[in-house]
Parts: C-alpha cells; structure tokens; sequence
C-alpha cells in the first residue's frame, strides 16, 4: 500500500529580505536533440516533486554546447501559471526575452527557435538558474522582430516560449558548458 502522508511543509518568509524581480542580461538556449540525458527532480514513491532543484547535470551529446543570447533585461519576465485540472495540474512556465538586435545573426537564431524544441537556462537576480523547458513535453519558441518605428523607435527581437513543467521553472545547479568553451557552475576542484 502506498504512503500517502502529506509531504507539504511551511513556507517562511524573514520580513525585511528583499526578493528582487526580473533576470540577468544573458539567456541560455540548446536544442532539446542535443541533450543526452537529463539532471531529475526528486521525487517520493507516489511520484510527488519534493524538491524545485534537479539534482546533476544536463550530458549533451558530443560536441554540443549551450548558446547564448544577450538580453535587455528590464524588457524581459519569466512567469509560471498553474493550467489543466486536479488531479493532473502541471505549470506553464513563460519566458519573454528581448533582444536588441535585428541583423543578420538574429533572423539567423529568429529561424532557427522557431522550429526547435528547446531549453532556455535563465538566471535570476540571486545568480539562481532556471529552466524553461521539460524532458516530457515540447517548448513552443516564437520569434518576432520589431526594426522599430521613426526616429525613437526601438529594435528589437522578442522570444517567447512556453513550456509545461511540474513545477513552476525549476532550479538548475549544475554545470553549464559554454560554445565558447567556458563552463558556468564548474564544480570546485
């Protein structure tokens, strides 16, 4: 027989600690094709999270590496919204990026999100990483530019994507391999 005891704990806030909104400048992107395995949330018996961190790190396939992409990070939100009914609720998890180029490089990536199932790794202001993106269902990527209107226009390319999750974007502490051949979060040696 299974335990379904309750795995539910407080939740505290210290009044007086700031929460500071919105993300840093640099967003990071792969194809979900060129993960070979997966860090894993964990979970009890029942399959209930019990942790919003996965636990080691995102194996890519050989000679795959994260991208980035610069932001404007006051033009940029990641929200996450409960969706579907009890007992199988999941989270939406959103993620708005603006970037402020319009060449060449940025309808190349504008192409590219667009007809990829990605993964978006996004630092928040306390240097915690989340991912917008899950193992079991798709992302949808849109892409639009914006070359900006008259003399006090903005240009701009805007990502939006949108995946279903278990949680609301989870954590992420592992490692992140750069294409520039730095590594983010490398473990101490």
């Amino acid at each position: 027989m299974s335990n379904c005891t309750s795995i539910q704990k407080s939740l505290a806030w210290c009044q007086g600690t700031p929460e500071y909104p919105g993300i840093k400048r640099r967003i990071y992107y792969i194809a979900k094709s060129a993960i070979a395995k997966w860090p894993t949330l964990p979970t009890d018996d029942l399959g209930r999270p019990t942790s919003a961190i996965y636990g080691g790190n995102f194996t890519l396939i050989a000679d795959q590496k994260w991208h980035f992409i610069d932001v404007l990070p006051d033009k940029c939100q990641v929200t996450s919204e409960a969706q579907g009914e009890l007992p199988s609720q999941t989270q939406l998890n959103k993620l708005t990026a603006v970037h402020p180029g319009v060449g060449e490089e940025a309808s190349a990536a504008a192409a590219y999100i667009n007809n990829t199932d990605n993964v978006f790794l996004v630092e928040d202001m306390k240097g915690k990483y989340r991912v917008i993106g899950s193992e079991r269902w798709d992302t949808k990527s849109t892409v639009a530019q914006d070359l900006g209107q008259g003399a006090t226009g903005t240009a701009s390319t805007t990502i939006n994507a949108e995946a279903s999750d278990v949680e609301p974007a989870p954590f992420y502490t592992g490692t992140i391999e750069l294409e520039d051949g730095t590594t983010i979060n490398e473990p101490a040696a």
